[in-house]
């Protein structure tokens, strides 16, 4: 759901779930929590909740189609919904723009980053390197499979790149007494430009196959 922006009120640095659940909501929808730290989150223009509308709309039709042809898969596609990390506590999360998950056993469940198969973000001209890549490395910690990168350009306003990226399962060579900053990565598997190619043809975590037609805004 869009949150309009309202003026940010003076917080302390870190908080727990129950405290930012007694907050308005039109206040705690624009936070995550990482580690207790209060992160503001910027929600996007009109073109941005379009987009990640899309995205779910395309992801959910490919998620069916898999569930009809492999009985024993079964995904569901949400949009702005709060991933927790960790089994237990709600004081750790993000919330991607959208995500596909495993079916969960009962209805209204928290959904843990464990259940999360790919999370992906719809990024606006505005959107920092630095934002971009904190966010993508949560991710990568969290040992979420897939990660999609949603580029949106101007003029005319459309979506202009769709990259995914698949998490690494062993790191690469490095020179001796170098070590990888983090534990986990993402390395790109897969790019699609709305200049150059028909479509997102793609095989993970299901068959995926959306034509540009279906991402025009």
């Amino acid at each position: 759901m869009s949150i309009s922006h309202v003026q940010r009120p003076d917080l302390p640095e870190y908080m727990t779930w129950a405290e930012l659940e007694r907050l308005p909501e039109e206040i705690a929808g624009q936070i995550e929590l990482w580690n207790g730290r209060v992160v503001w989150v910027r929600r996007g223009p009109a073109e941005h909740q379009d987009c990640t509308n899309l995205l779910w709309t395309t992801l959910r039709r490919c998620a069916r189609q898999d569930m009809h042809s492999q009985l024993e898969h079964c995904w569901r596609v949400s949009t702005e919904t709060n991933v927790f990390f960790g089994n237990t506590g709600k004081s750790d999360f993000v919330t991607p723009d959208f995500l596909v998950y495993r079916c969960l056993e009962e209805e209204y469940q928290d959904i843990r980053a464990t259940d999360v198969n790919l999370a992906g973000e719809v990024l606006s001209p505005s959107n920092t390197e630095r934002d971009i890549e904190a966010k993508k490395a949560r991710y990568a910690g969290a040992g979420i499979p897939w990660y999609w990168e949603v580029l949106l350009g101007r003029g005319p306003r459309r979506i202009n790149i769709v990259r995914a990226f698949a998490l690494e399962t062993g790191h690469g060579r490095l020179p001796d007494g170098v070590s990888p900053l983090r534990p986990a990565n993402y390395v790109v598997a897969g790019e699609w430009t709305s200049a150059n190619t028909d479509g997102i043809v793609f095989d993970f975590p299901f068959p995926i196959r959306i034509p540009w037609s279906e991402l025009e805004f």
